[in-house]
């Protein structure tokens, strides 16, 4: 029924008209699940990883963690953790008791089964930009607040293009919706907008458990198909991701050791925790473990300090055998240069330590303070490169691919545009880009000399413009706008203002 309502649908419209132009406002590689074929990089040796492990472990049984939530500190004390007032001090042997329980893989089922993910193992996963409170505006050359319109349309941004794999939290805040109501509308708006997989902030509660019951209505399940296996990002009734916001030099120690060790024992005491309540949750282990700027205070990303933390973190995570979650981010303030080599480090530093889930990997700017659609045009840029870095074609070694026969048909004074070898490839042999000009500078100069950050700014607004939201049942949706109105009629999550 579902198929066909979808193709009565998109006989006509933009569809039907995109359909007769026959071609795509951007040509890009279809959905799939990147697998990451690369040995990861290891800086450290096995006695590197066991003291940074031995630190963590002294962390949690010397030091401890601070519990601010007493329901959380009854179950601690219920397992046999050294409480006082709200520090909790964890035995290594209890740790790493609950450590088994968690798996090393699992799967999550959005609404549209056909875009289900595989966290953990050899996937590397990435989501779109999450939180920042500010948009950047292009057309005016400015910061302004975010908004639900701008919120939606990053939802759009992130449906549409294949190598964004799920929907992290707000894409860019929608300050204009008042926080006690606001993830109701944000989180309608993204089930509407996506089929992908979903996060859903721990703020509370109240919105966790609103945002749990609208992603259990828009996938039209009923109670015990949600809870018989993953169906969003939140917490241990569906999957948790712990990652700790750890600064080197400011909120860890300037080493990058210390920094990673504490990093990691503020990590294992949630996944601990999570292990004892429910056995067998999945859990991500993440790492933000980057520096700051000595002369300001100001946060650094993509940094060579950054790039090793994540390497290292990488280390630990296949030790205690969790999936792990690192981000593709950057310090600076526009999309320009900066914003692409830091951001680039950020996401190869992930490729590199095996990460399996890679938040903000496309449109984070100013250390997450700022969401720029032209940041994410240009991000997916990125990322198509990684997903063809990784497609076996490219690394073939049979004997059509070693091309022997070519050679010798070429000879010493010929070339190779022309033999059917060639031109039997002509169409997939190298990665093309969608967003990359690679004319010369007269050529692109005569073009009109657009700088990458226009040319994405126009992707943009031709993708709004053909954006089509994926189907869903008008039954559903009114189920969830029902939802949504009788939340808001009670007032939604409690504030203080």
């Amino acid at each position: 029924m579902t198929e066909q309502v979808q193709k009565r649908k998109r006989g006509g419209g933009r569809a039907g008209n995109a359909l007769r132009r026959g071609s795509a406002s951007i040509d890009q590689m279809p959905w799939h699940l990147p697998i990451n074929t690369d040995k990861p990089t290891e800086p450290l040796d096995e006695e590197g990883v066991v003291a940074i492990h031995e630190g963590a472990m002294r962390i949690l049984e010397e030091i401890g963690v601070e519990f601010l939530n007493k329901k959380a500190l009854s179950i601690l004390k219920k397992a046999g953790c050294e409480i006082s007032e709200q520090n909790v001090r964890m035995d290594r042997n209890f740790v790493m008791e609950m450590l088994e329980k968690a798996p090393s893989t699992f799967e999550i089922t959005p609404r549209n089964v056909s875009k289900k993910i595989t966290v953990g193992g050899p996937y590397i996963l990435f989501g779109n930009v999450s939180s920042p409170p500010a948009y950047w505006d292009l057309e005016n050359n400015k910061k302004i607040p975010g908004s639900r319109e701008m919120c939606a349309n990053f939802c759009k941004l992130s449906q549409y293009f294949n190598c964004i794999h799920f929907l992290g939290g707000y894409p860019v805040e929608p300050v204009d919706l008042h926080p006690s109501t606001r993830h109701l509308d944000a989180v309608f708006d993204k089930l509407i907008l996506s089929d992908k997989v979903a996060h859903a902030y721990s703020l509370g509660k109240e919105r966790v458990e609103d945002v749990m019951e609208m992603v259990r209505i828009a996938g039209n399940l009923n109670h015990d198909e949600f809870e018989a296996s993953p169906r969003m990002f939140t917490n241990i009734n569906s999957a948790l991701i712990v990652t700790p916001f750890t600064l080197a030099g400011a909120m860890a120690p300037v080493t990058m050791a210390g920094a990673v060790a504490q990093s990691i024992a503020e990590a294992l005491c949630v996944v601990a925790l999570a292990q004892y309540i429910r056995p067998g949750a999945p859990c991500v282990i993440g790492t933000f473990t980057s520096n700051v700027d000595m002369k300001s205070g100001a946060p650094a990303f993509g940094t060579p300090e950054y790039m090793r933390a994540t390497q290292m973190t990488g280390q630990l995570a296949r030790f205690y055998g969790l999936p792990m979650r690192s981000s593709g981010v950057c310090a600076a303030n526009v999309p320009d240069g900066q914003s692409i080599w830091e951001t680039s480090n950020s996401l190869w530093a992930a490729v590199q330590s095996g990460t399996n889930l890679v938040y903000h990997a496309a449109g984070w700017l100013e250390g997450g303070l700022i969401a720029s659609p032209e940041k994410f045009v240009m991000d997916c840029e990125i990322l198509q490169h990684i997903q063809r870095y990784f497609d076996p074609m490219i690394t073939s070694t049979n004997e059509q691919d070693v091309a022997f026969d070519a050679i010798k048909e070429v000879g010493n004074d010929g070339h190779f545009f022309g033999i059917q070898h060639t031109q039997d490839r002509y169409s997939d042999a190298f990665y093309q880009p969608f967003l990359s000009d690679w004319r010369n500078f007269e050529a692109w100069e005569a073009a009109g000399g657009v700088w990458t950050a226009e040319r994405a700014h126009k992707k943009y607004k031709t993708i709004l413009n053909e954006f089509e939201a994926p189907y869903i049942d008008d039954s559903i949706k009114e189920e969830l706008e029902d939802f949504v109105a009788r939340r808001k009629s009670e007032g939604g999550a409690p504030t203080d203002y």
